[in-house]
């Protein structure tokens, strides 16, 4: 054989190779996306970041059960090809999966086989730097898909073929600014949040129009001269405080309110910006229509910790003290468990206690405002320590809400502290702007610590714990759902597992080995009469970043937990 025979067999073998795995043609079949379907979805479908408006990560279907569930197995995956933290939910609407990964891209799936129908990647700047490389999802309207960016851009998709309808540029990534969220849509309006709070930059949500990118409103989440709130910040301390709007928000069909979470002051030390600083580290209550802000609730003040609060509360309905109330849930990364109570014109404070060990609160007053212990809270020049760590109780990860049990279930991290010195650093456009040193931020454990991820499970109509289930070697870093069929399913550790917990009783009923840990958030979708069990599995981000931060700390602990996306699809065995 000669030479060139050699090469072109290699290259036949290399091109059936590359050409194994199945395509699904052209999605013949799509089911259009109204507000009426978002607002009541089928159960065999999750269309939006946690199912429901409400954000309650809460699927009604049952047929995976606790008496099943040891039965469930892998009926196909799908590797992505690119590394970093995969933390959106597949998302399935009428049979078809989008998946959202690192790096800009968006996978179309046939959700019964793992068959790929089309997949966008975006071309992203060579000069853009990504603290968080990741995405969170895809939102739907209509015939079509909605992806921010970590260049600052939200794209329209066509969701049959996956062709580029419209490209907005939101902002400049070469400040700082970018996005990772998945967009909310409500009524033809895509809503977003900016990031980049940690490059000085000002946090905005803003709405644009489904049918063609263009900008419907913005409203910056730190009030601008002239505006409500303003007089909490002096000087020019507004024009670069943060407060990153990071994370999608929820929405109150009824009053037509959408509720987001707001990130941390910046930069880290409150005394570099004095005063209450709103809205950072807050809950505002937005108009969808025109972006006005109807009122908000303030979690703590001049934040000083990056305990940012950008984990959307959760829209329960409770019975509490003898009344019916509309709530807003959000266990927070600064360590409180927080029950609100959302009317049309003001957001009230009914109850909050920690639900992990902390040192810098005191107490919360009857106004809900946290008492602080000034010991444990950052200053310039000089080391200041606290629990727990920046990281805080729980972390963006979401927390579930079974509307069978009545419980929460909450992805926390317990035993962990940090601290830094404060130092004043110039602000320079595109670089970091902490306010410390990175390598002086740190994470210790507690001496004697016998586990440091939990799994918590709390009624919040009396605040009473119900369930823990606790992981000895691992943080808890990845968002759990909870089922009619009385489960909660979580990833979130460096073990790689995926776990199924009874909802009641916090036993573990069954785990599965993945490729990498965890950090995606689990949901349930049905084709054909048949349940299945979704996850992206894909360790990388903050969840990397504190396993190295472990791997110092001498407890036996190593950095080395493996990257690669990876979707895993589970079903019970036939």
């Amino acid at each position: 054989m000669t030479r060139k025979q050699i090469l072109l067999s290699g290259f036949v073998a290399f091109t059936c190779l590359v050409s194994t795995a199945a395509i699904a043609g052209p999605i013949e079949s799509y089911a259009p996306v109204t507000q009426q379907r978002l607002e009541n979805p089928e159960p065999g479908n999750w269309m939006l970041y946690r199912r429901t408006y409400d954000g309650q990560g809460y699927s009604p279907l049952d047929q995976i059960n606790t008496s099943n569930v040891r039965d469930l197995t892998p009926v196909w995956t799908f590797a992505t090809g690119v590394v970093e933290g995969h933390e959106a939910p597949p998302i399935v609407n009428n049979g078809v999966m989008f998946v959202a990964t690192p790096m800009g891209q968006v996978i179309a799936l046939n959700a019964k086989t793992g068959d790929e129908y089309w997949r966008y990647k975006r071309q992203l700047p060579d000069d853009l730097f990504q603290l968080h490389p990741t995405s969170r999802g895809v939102g739907l309207w209509e015939d079509k898909l909605y992806l921010a960016t970590t260049d600052d851009h939200v794209v329209a998709l066509d969701a049959k073929t996956g062709k580029v309808v419209w490209d907005t540029k939101v902002q400049d990534y070469k400040k700082g600014q970018y996005m990772t969220l998945m967009p909310l849509v409500v009524d033809g309006k895509v809503i977003v949040g900016g990031s980049g709070g940690e490059f000085g930059v000002r946090g905005y949500v803003a709405a644009f129009d489904a049918k063609d990118g263009k900008e419907l409103w913005r409203t910056f989440t730190i009030p601008g001269e002239g505006e409500p709130g303003h007089d909490t910040w002096q000087g020019d301390d507004w024009k670069n405080g943060g407060g990153s709007a990071w994370m999608t928000g929820t929405y109150d069909k009824e009053t037509k309110t959408v509720y987001w979470g707001v990130g941390n002051a910046a930069p880290w030390p409150g005394e570099m910006h004095p005063g209450d600083n709103l809205y950072t580290s807050s809950v505002l209550a937005l108009d969808p229509g025109n972006g006005k802000i109807k009122t908000y609730h303030q979690y703590h003040q001049n934040d000083s910790w990056d305990w940012d609060e950008v984990d959307a509360p959760m829209l329960i309905d409770l019975q509490r003290d003898g009344r019916s109330i509309k709530s807003l849930v959000h266990p927070g990364r600064d360590a409180i468990f927080w029950v609100l109570e959302r009317t049309p014109t003001k957001i009230n404070y009914v109850a909050g206690w920690p639900f992990v060990s902390t040192d810098v609160w005191k107490g919360i007053d009857e106004n809900g405002k946290p008492i602080l212990d000034p010991a444990h809270k950052p200053v310039v020049g000089k080391r200041v320590e606290f629990c727990p760590s920046l990281w805080g109780g729980k972390d963006w990860p979401s927390a579930a809400y079974s509307q069978k049990t009545g419980l929460v279930y909450v992805p926390a991290n317990e035993n962990f502290c940090g601290g830094f010195t404060g130092e004043k650093i110039a602000l320079k456009p595109g670089e970091l702007w902490l306010g410390t040193k990175p390598e002086d931020i740190g994470l210790k454990t507690k001496p004697g610590a016998d586990h440091f991820g939990e799994i918590q499970a709390w009624d919040p109509a009396t605040g009473k714990k119900v369930w823990q289930h606790n992981f000895p070697k691992s943080q808890m870093f990845g968002s759990v759902t909870a089922t009619a069929g009385d489960l909660v399913f979580a990833g979130g550790t460096n073990d790689r597992n995926f776990r199924a917990f009874n909802a009641k009783t916090g036993e573990q009923l069954w785990e599965q080995k993945t490729n990498s840990g965890i950090m995606g958030m689990p949901m349930s979708y049905e084709i054909d009469g048949t349940q299945y069990i979704a996850i992206q599995s894909g360790w990388g981000v903050d969840a990397q970043r504190i396993q190295d931060a472990l791997a110092t700390n001498n407890i036996g602990i190593e950095s080395n937990v493996p990257q690669g996306g990876v979707i895993w699809v589970f079903a019970l065995k036939k």
